[in-house]
């Protein structure tokens, strides 16, 4: 089996601290650190953006050529100025759209195999033509010939391998393998101490009441309209904490100002935090709360979920792509049950019926809080055990080892 000493891996990735607002970002950060530690892998990052202080990582703005460009254009302008510098390594490993083309044109310059880890898939997000109109067009161009080109692609979970091998049929399954997402359990553990208390009350919640709490971003996976209408029908006093912000489309953001709006006209304690938060306030927000809910109607893994059951929190989810491989059912938390159409969009069926049966999950958890505790427990002790972030960047070495030998 080929030695990875001195192997140089250089990973591309449009996010990097300190510039990070998702999942994926997270995922990167914490694999180089992974792979840095371990003193056998030199790691070279490359990353879009301002310039980091951080030895061997080097970061690319955008053209100034393409200042009034398609943003898809302008990706492509940042990958084509990645690739030549990736020469001279032996593997490059790209994670989403974004530098999965610099990967690929990095690979056929460099002759060095390219690794491609899937965090999401453009085929099961066609909302993004409403965002990206042609960019979506030229996303997915990008997408599909890294993917169809990699030696390996890494899925973060085995409901992601199967998405990939539905969207890419072309490819050899022996190529998709699957490399969950992990959580530092150091950085995310439960925080009650006064100070993290004192952070809950200044956001306008009572950490003495029962609280369901959201974290992500505000776009159409993320099913955040389902939970608020969900939240119209539980007990008067709970509590609805939403960390919710950088909204896709204007559209989407005013229908949720709306929902918002409508469920503060019936219910006292509804907190809406649309700043990014440090992550000490979130570890404080999700320490205090009774449950999490993760309304996903897509959800490759869910990164989220597992920073939530660090923290002792007992999760309420959709039992939708990954989510079922980190959250279980009656042990973790509740997994709501989704019959979703099949053109990409992941919407539910019957979209009622999901609302119904998100609504009474939820209803359950703070309505016997002693169970939700012993869940939280539980999903504290599965976070630690299954998803640390030294077994990740064991398995993707063995992903590397095994392009290598080829």
């Amino acid at each position: 089996m080929t030695s990875l000493t001195l192997v140089r891996v250089d990973i591309l990735s449009k996010e990097y601290p300190p510039a990070i607002y998702g999942g994926a970002g997270v995922h990167v950060a914490e694999l180089v650190r992974a792979l840095r530690e371990r003193g056998d892998v030199e790691v070279q990052v490359r990353c879009f953006g301002e310039p980091r202080d951080e030895p061997d990582t080097t970061a690319y703005p955008d053209l100034a050529e393409l200042a009034s460009s398609n943003a898809a254009l302008k990706t492509l302008g940042v990958d084509l100025t990645m690739a030549g510098d990736c020469v001279g390594a032996d593997i490059v490993h790209s994670h989403t759209w974004y530098a999965n083309f610099g990967g690929h044109l990095a690979s056929l310059l460099g002759g060095m195999p390219h690794v491609v880890t899937a965090h999401s898939l453009e085929p099961m997000r066609p909302w993004k033509a409403e965002q990206l109109g042609g960019g979506y067009r030229v996303s997915s161009f990008a997408e599909r010939t890294a993917y169809e080109g990699a030696a390996a692609v890494v899925a973060v979970s085995a409901g992601m391998r199967a998405d990939i091998l539905r969207s890419y049929p072309s490819l050899d399954p022996e190529r998709v393998h699957v490399v969950h997402n992990g959580i530092d359990s150091q950085l995310w553990s439960c925080d009650r101490s006064d100070d993290a208390r004192e952070t809950v009350v200044r956001h306008g919640i009572d950490p003495d009441r029962p609280s369901v709490v959201f974290v992500g971003r505000i776009t159409r996976q993320k099913g955040l309209p389902y939970l608020l209408r969900a939240c119209a029908e539980l007990p008067p006093e709970v509590q609805i904490v939403l960390c919710a912000g950088a909204p896709d489309t204007p559209e989407i953001l005013a229908e949720v100002e709306q929902l918002v709006a409508d469920l503060r006209q019936g219910r006292e304690g509804v907190v809406w935090i649309s700043d990014m938060l440090p992550r000490s306030e979130v570890v404080a927000l999700l320490s205090h709360g009774t449950v999490f809910a993760c309304p996903s109607v897509y959800e490759p893994l869910g990164i989220v979920n597992l920073e939530a059951m660090a923290c002792e929190l007992a999760v309420v989810a959709t039992a939708t792509g990954g989510i079922p491989e980190v959250v279980v059912d009656g042990q973790t938390g509740w997994l709501v049950p989704i019959d979703q159409v099949t053109d990409g969009t992941g919407i539910p069926v019957d979209p009622e019926a999901f609302i119904a049966d998100l609504a009474a999950a939820l209803t359950e958890a703070v309505s016997d809080p002693d169970r939700a505790r012993q869940f939280g427990l539980a999903g504290r002790e599965r976070a630690v055990e299954s998803f640390s972030w030294s077994t990740i960047g064991d398995r993707t070495l063995e992903v590397y080892r095994t392009v290598l030998d080829h």
